[in-house]
């Protein structure tokens, strides 16, 4: 989907790993069953919800594991493991995409996803569980649906209906299936660019992206589909309408989970959908935030390129988020899958991965200060090639003046630098 996007990715050429010095067709995968963690994921969640409904007061903890997930293990396991050393020649790109093993792997997600969600919402709709507890498994079930709208994120962008079917089944339990229309056709179209909702602006807070993205990705979709439809003759209340379909499944689900588990379930199916939403909407804020593609000189946008995109190559975040945070390949080839994403070393870089930077988002303070001299740093001190906030641009051009002065005389000196080198 969204073919056209492509990026001019021969200014950041991949360096080679030791494996692929020597060119050969049959390079192995050497992540091959550590993918496996990915549909692992709703399991762990479904063992620990099960451990917890056996022994509710023993096992209290368990009620709490996909906050310890999302925010502390898989972290600290980011630190301690550090970064993926392999990379996929292009010679064996073809051969990785026609393994149906990683195919399966993604749509394996999707099941254990719906026993999951159901099961917390029988746990929670029970008089006997204790307020906390109830808030704890809404947070569990919020976080492994906000993991799985990756699941159908890698799922919608393959061209066959059934993928597209399936990314909407992955998103339904958070009622957020108008994201396989708005991420292919709007997002990848308009990413890094002021009219993007999904990119953060540089002293942007997280809270106040938050509603703007929200409410801008809901009215792009509903844009885009009544553009498609139009073009084929039909109106927007058509059983063509992807954005029905999709709002149909949800209420589907939530409509039969609520039958069987009663009213109480409502709160819990409501508010998992908001966090785990949230959780999406998060590495969007993280994923582009400050960068821009700039105008040339008839006002159009550059191409997408990796500069566009903040990256980390830390090989756990990457195993449970099928390599999103290679982030720049993927906007360079929306259709590539994940196996076959490739790092690459010159496109900006995060200080961890996108786990570790989910709790630094949530904290304006913390994350400006982790991120807005990365992004002075990444233009060189060129702040007119920021995608600034603009009820803050005045104000913090002011701030980072000085220090975006320093940057700037630095990156002249290494480029005059360079040049008498050359010479």
């Amino acid at each position: 989907m969204n073919a056209k996007t492509r990026d001019n990715l021969e200014s950041h050429k991949v360096m080679p790993t030791p494996e692929q010095t020597t060119e050969s067709p049959a390079w192995k995968d050497p992540k091959r069953y550590m993918w496996l963690l990915g549909p692992a994921l709703p399991g762990i969640g479904l063992a620990a919800l099960t451990g917890y409904a056996l022994a509710p007061k023993k096992l209290k903890a368990l009620a709490w594991t996909g906050p310890a997930l999302v925010h502390g293990i898989i972290p600290a396991l980011d630190r301690a493991i550090g970064e993926d050393k392999s990379n996929p020649p292009e010679s064996a790109v073809k051969t990785l995409e026609q393994d149906k093993y990683y195919d399966r792997i993604v749509k394996a997600f999707i099941p254990t996803q719906y026993v999951m969600t159901f099961m917390g919402a029988w746990l929670a709709s029970r008089k006997s569980t204790p307020l906390e507890d109830k808030i704890g498994l809404t947070l569990t079930v919020g976080a492994i649906n906000g993991v799985g709208i990756n699941t159908a994120h890698e799922l919608g962008h393959k061209s066959n209906k059934l993928n597209k079917l399936l990314a909407m089944a992955a998103l339904a339990p958070t009622g957020y299936t108008h994201f396989v229309v708005e991420h292919n056709f709007g997002h990848h179209k308009r990413v890094a660019t002021p009219e993007d909702p999904a990119s953060s602006r540089m002293g942007e807070s997280f809270w106040k992206f938050l509603p703007r993205t929200v409410l801008g990705g809901i009215k792009s979709s509903i844009k885009i589909e009544k553009a498609r439809l139009a073009r084929k003759g039909k109106g927007f209340w058509s059983l063509d309408n992807e954005l029905l379909q999709g709002w149909a499944m949800s209420a589907g689900f939530f409509g039969a989970t609520t039958l069987v588990c009663g009213p109480r379930a409502v709160p819990f199916l409501a508010a998992q959908a908001v966090y785990g939403a949230s959780l999406l909407e998060s590495v969007n804020y993280i994923e582009h935030y400050g960068l821009l593609r700039q105008k040339d000189e008839n006002g159009k946008y550059e191409r997408t390129k990796p500069e566009h995109s903040w990256n980390s190559n830390h090989v756990v975040t990457n195993l449970f988020l099928y390599q999103l945070q290679r982030h720049s390949d993927h906007h360079a080839h929306p259709q590539r899958s994940y196996q076959a994403l490739r790092h690459f070393e010159k496109a900006p870089q995060l200080p961890g991965g996108y786990a570790s930077m989910l709790l630094p988002a949530y904290l304006p303070q913390w994350w400006y200060e982790t991120m807005d001299k990365r992004v002075i740093d990444h233009y060189e001190g060129d702040l007119s090639k920021i995608n600034w906030d603009p009820d803050r641009r005045e104000e913090l051009m002011a701030k980072y003046a000085d220090y975006a002065a320093e940057v700037a005389a630095e990156a002249k000196a290494r480029r005059e630098s360079g040049k008498s080198a050359a010479a």
